[in-house]
Formats: C-alpha cells, structure tokens, sequence
C-alpha cells in the first residue's frame, strides 16, 4: 500500500514562503529533498509547478510531476510547453488516485504549496520535515499538525552558514 508523506521546510512559525518563493535555500536540504523525492510520484499545486518550472526551466527530472489545478486548460498549457510527461489533476484526491499507478507509488510525496498540505493532510501518513530555527514574512503557511503527527521516526540538528535546522519525520499518531 501507498505510504503519502508531505515534505516541507517551515520557520518558527510554519512559514513556507513568499510571493511563491521559498524563504530558505539550503543546500543539503535540497539534496535530501532529491534523494526522499526521486523515483517517486510528486504532488503540488500549480504555482509550486511553475515556480519549480521558473527555477529550473523544467518539472523535477526522475519523478512523476502531478499538478493539482481547477484549471481545466491547464493540461493543454502545457503540452504547448512541451511538458507532455506531466500530468493534472483537478483535486488532490484525484492526484492521490493517479500517483498510486505510476513507477515508484510505494510512496507518493506531496511538496506544496500550502493549499495542497493543507488539502491533503487528511491522507498523509507521514511527515518529512525541515524545521528551520529561525522566522522570515511570509505569505504561505504549513497547516497545524503538531495533534496528529506525533510519533517521532527520525531527527537530526544540523546547521548551514549559521541558520540551525533539524530534519524530523513525524508519523500519524497511532490510537
């Protein structure tokens, strides 16, 4: 059975981002973001996808790209991109159903923005976090999920050009 994990780096106070940017870019973060995500289905909302696609000039490269959108269109915007390999989704539901039939679905990881963890917290199993010690403004915000996810199944302090961060899985309480 598909495991659903939401990763995500958050501030102090669950701060994501703004104006549809990450506040923090650090490296090895990044790089542990490649290795949990790679080989795998991703889920994101449609600002995620294009800020990913302003970034990099293209959707995240060995991993199923599912954009969650009420646009109906949107498909067909990005065939005219050439981005044929990625696919809609009209709600995170349906993007849940569509990740669990394609190449790496024993787990499917959900990456943003804060509408689609917000979305999606119902169906997560787990939680693959970064939480940075440090606050920045923002716009866009983790949802609450200090009541839900308590079981601690990894942690590690780590610290990047002075900004301290600790890496935590969380899982699903168990009743």
């Amino acid at each position: 059975m598909a495991k659903i994990v939401a990763i995500a780096a958050i501030g102090k106070d669950r701060e994501l981002g703004l104006k549809d940017k990450l506040l923090w870019s650090i490296p090895e973060d990044l790089k542990r973001f490649r290795e949990l995500t790679r080989g795998h289905p991703v889920i994101m909302g449609r600002k995620t996808f294009e800020s990913i696609v302003g970034y990099r000039g293209k959707p995240l490269p060995d991993r199923t790209n599912i954009v969650v959108t009420r646009d109906a269109k949107y498909h067909a915007k990005l065939e005219e991109q050439g981005f044929t390999e990625v696919l809609v989704a009209g709600s995170v539901e349906e993007a849940i159903e569509i990740a669990k039939k394609q190449p790496g679905a024993d787990v499917i990881c959900v990456i943003g923005g804060a509408q689609i963890y917000e979305q999606s917290l119902p169906y997560l199993d787990k939680l693959c976090l970064t939480l940075i010690d440090d606050s920045a403004p923002a716009d866009a915000f983790f949802p609450e999920y200090e009541k839900e996810f308590t079981e601690k199944t990894f942690q590690e302090n780590r610290e990047w050009n002075g900004i301290k961060y600790t890496w935590m899985d969380l899982e699903r309480a168990t009743a």
